[in-house]
């Protein structure tokens, strides 16, 4: 009786997990359709090329904005790589403190002394608050130097303070912001070295999510979401949304960046997620950092990125204008994460309960049970769907980061599942406690910034 309630249980949870895998996975083989037929169809032909000329920037004006909280140990070498990759120029750049972090105001105080484009802004409050809030310090500083000056910037550039700019960031935003109110940039993970695993599954993320959703979602009119790095959103717009809510950026957001992008396509805004190659067949102009380099950190930062777009951020953001579905089918994609994360622990349990059956089957002789055709099929789909997937993940990896990453693109989709089955778990509880009236508070991770500067030139395209 036990066997035959184990063997019940088993086709139970297969045939559930079937069925949302199935529908997952055919709705993931949509979007690479999607984006294969725009490569074929030439979907890149208005992405300009930028040669390395910076004197487009000399007619804009660029301000930005590094929130900083305890970033003593990569702040400054961050600076110094960004006035050194860009030169000189129409910029100035605005790092956000706290009081009570002195460590961090000492080293940006060091490169202020060096270099007069760097600002050093000190909130009011006690850190850490939430990154919306140190931004909109910055914002304020920046209207109190307009006024000052009597000279306006034309965009804010959102960077952190791990980055690693590119050269030729600026002149592609010089290029775009002229005629769109924001204008992201790809971004592409570098991998901490002794953390193939785990740092390493950002780069084959990224490369799914900025080599081909978002285009998709471009392509689409769909409404784009921001980075929070290596995007340039137009002042004018930025004081629109502040005239109408009194701050340009939601301190009370989880993902500020994310709900800016819904909120600029709510306003009627053109953003554009640009993928330009520095050179011709070459690899894209594109922002690169570390991510976290263990399972700890990585599950802190995946659960604030559940809870503030696929919960929270449901209740505030909502599901846009009625018949624009192509924007309702991609909010759907960023709130299905949770679910996702329930029907793969299904999958999973369904799994150990086969292996369980067929060994109990074999040491009592019996045969196991058959699997139905319905859920044979299904099982057959899903696998076909499964080997699609690894396919167009190892593609896309090796295409933005060589063949050797894209090797590792299949034993990190486990490792990838594994992070977000327990980010799933702690986001859950970051909403319930935010719901409780709990705290917002910025649920950082420690940085760190490459000790050996990285040359965009010896990446793949």
């Amino acid at each position: 009786m036990a066997l035959s309630i184990l063997d019940a249980v088993t086709r139970e949870l297969t045939l559930f997990a079937a069925i949302f895998l199935a529908v997952g996975g055919l709705d993931d083989l949509i979007v690479d359709m999607i984006f294969l037929f725009s490569c074929l169809g030439g979907g890149r032909r208005n992405q300009r090329i930028i040669a390395g000329d910076r004197s487009e920037t000399a007619e804009y004006r660029f301000a930005i904005f590094v929130p900083a909280w305890d970033e003593s140990a990569v702040i400054a070498p961050m600076l110094r790589s960004m006035l050194a990759r860009w030169g000189d120029g129409p910029y100035r750049i605005y790092v956000g403190t706290y009081p009570n972090d002195p460590a961090t105001i000492a080293a940006v105080l060091s490169l202020g002394a060096e270099d007069w484009r760097v600002r050093l802004v000190i909130g009011a409050r006690p850190g850490p608050t939430t990154k919306a809030d140190c931004l909109n310090v910055l914002w304020a500083a920046l209207e109190r130097d307009e006024a000052a000056e009597g000279e306006a910037f034309t965009a804010v550039v959102l960077h952190d303070a791990e980055d690693v700019v590119h050269p030729q960031e600026l002149a592609v935003y010089a290029s775009w912001v002229g005629t769109h109110g924001a204008v992201q940039l790809p971004v592409a993970p570098l991998c901490q070295p002794g953390s193939r695993l785990v740092s390493g599954h950002y780069l084959d993320e990224f490369a799914q999510s900025h080599g081909a959703t978002l285009p998709v979602r471009q392509m689409l009119g769909a409404s784009l979401p921001l980075a929070g790095v290596g995007c340039a959103i137009r002042c004018d717009v930025l004081r629109r949304i502040a005239d109408a809510r009194g701050t340009p950026f939601d301190a009370t957001s989880l993902t500020e960046d994310y709900e800016l992008g819904l909120r600029l396509r709510a306003l009627g805004t053109r953003c554009a997620f640009v993928r330009v190659p520095e050179r011709a067949n070459g690899p894209p102009v594109a922002i690169r950092a570390y991510f976290p380099a263990t399972v700890p950190a990585a599950v802190r930062q995946k659960a604030r990125w559940m809870a503030g777009i696929a919960l929270a951020g449901w209740d505030r953001t909502g599901w846009g204008q009625r018949w624009d579905l192509g924007d309702h089918w991609m909010r759907m994609r960023d709130r299905r994460v949770t679910l996702a994360m329930l029907v793969l622990a299904i999958a999973y349990a369904a799994l150990v309960c086969w292996g369980l059956s067929a060994l109990c089957h074999a040491l009592l002789g019996g045969p196991p049970p058959a699997w139905d055709p319905l859920l044979a099929q299904l099982v057959a789909l899903n696998l076909t769907l499964l080997g699609w997937r690894v396919a167009m993940r190892t593609a896309l990896v090796t295409r933005l980061h060589g063949w050797r990453e894209g090797g590792w693109a299949v034993p990190r989709m486990v490792v990838g599942n594994y992070i977000g089955l327990l980010a799933a778990r702690r986001a859950l509880w970051i909403y319930v406690r935010l719901l409780a009236g709990g705290p917002l508070r910025w649920d950082k991770t420690a940085h760190q910034f490459p000790s050996t500067p990285f040359d965009p030139q010896s990446a793949v395209a």
